[in-house]
């Protein structure tokens, strides 16, 4: 893990390589209180983030936002139990009925004793929220339908920082299969208009405004495939297995390209974005046309 500080104050925590599970989370403190932007997968991962945090502030977290309901995200929320944890109103409610499901697609990783904890502290479109006099954080929920149905951007205006959480992913394949291709492509807009110098994604490295370009490119790529094959009549796993990744064969999760197509599909067949797909039997379905179980890194 690296803790890489990007402002004053503002610390990206970059679990490389960023592939399944291996999230990036933020520390934002004013040497005295702290707060963190997501936590992390297992509980051993989340107990090393709760000692980095305290390496840069005297005292716990006071509060943990989470950016969206996944488990990477969300997992080690209860490591931290003096914090009051935060997330949009739909973040509550998804991260209760998941559950462990996260947990159970890959029953071979140590997880740990996790204890799923929601957000206490809900929200419907913005909040701000201080570290101190030295960070103003803007919660800002990106929806109706985009990496999920519940994304949360930090948007730290004063030092042009912003942490994307799942919207954005550098050097790893966008996914979309919960949310929308179109919406994520409104959201990239969005996060474009903020003018930020500096993106954390995700997943994978620190970079700047550049990283929203690449999700852009490759989600017009799959939302160009979907309308053409679903016109001829073509399955998203025929198409999927006649297309050449081109620039796209190098990212990491390469294999994300089928959900997605499938989200795609929906979309063209007229399904409201967000619109719940059959998660689990689309992971097997992706599972079987990359020859195994996509490998969770945590």
């Amino acid at each position: 893990m690296h803790v890489i500080e990007v402002a004053e104050g503002v610390h990206a925590y970059v679990q490389p390589d960023g592939g399944w599970c291996l999230n990036n989370a933020g520390i934002l403190t004013d040497g005295h209180r702290s707060v963190l932007v997501d936590t992390a997968a297992t509980e051993a991962r989340a107990r090393q983030l709760r000692r980095a945090a305290l390496r840069l502030a005297p005292r716990p977290p006071h509060a943990v936002v989470n950016t969206h309901f996944h488990g990477d995200h969300t997992y080690g929320n209860f490591v931290f139990p003096e914090a009051l944890t935060i997330g949009h109103e739909k973040t509550r409610t998804l991260v209760d009925a998941a559950g462990l499901h996260m947990a159970g697609l890959w029953p071979d990783v140590r997880w740990g004793d996790i204890e799923i904890t929601p957000p206490e502290l809900t929200f419907r479109d913005r909040m701000t929220l201080h570290v101190g006099d030295a960070v103003r954080a803007e919660l800002v929920h990106i929806g109706p339908a985009a990496h999920s149905v519940d994304d949360t951007v930090v948007w730290l205006p004063e030092q042009g920082v912003l942490f994307t959480g799942d919207l954005a992913m550098n050097g790893v394949t966008p996914f979309c299969v919960m949310g929308s291709v179109a919406g994520s492509l409104r959201a990239l807009e969005r996060l474009r208009a903020l003018g930020a110098t500096t993106i954390v994604p995700g997943h994978g490295p620190v970079g700047g405004p550049e990283v929203l370009d690449a999700n852009e490119a490759y989600l017009r790529w799959v939302q160009g495939l979907a309308k053409e094959g679903a016109a001829a009549g073509v399955s998203p796993a025929e198409l999927a297995r006649a297309t050449d990744l081109g620039p796209y064969g190098g990212l990491l999760d390469a294999e994300r390209l089928l959900p997605n197509l499938h989200r795609g599909y929906a979309e063209e067949q007229g399904l409201p974005e967000g619109a719940p797909l059959d998660i689990g039997a689309l992971f097997e379905e992706m599972a079987g046309h990359h020859g195994r179980r996509p490998d969770c890194r945590a």
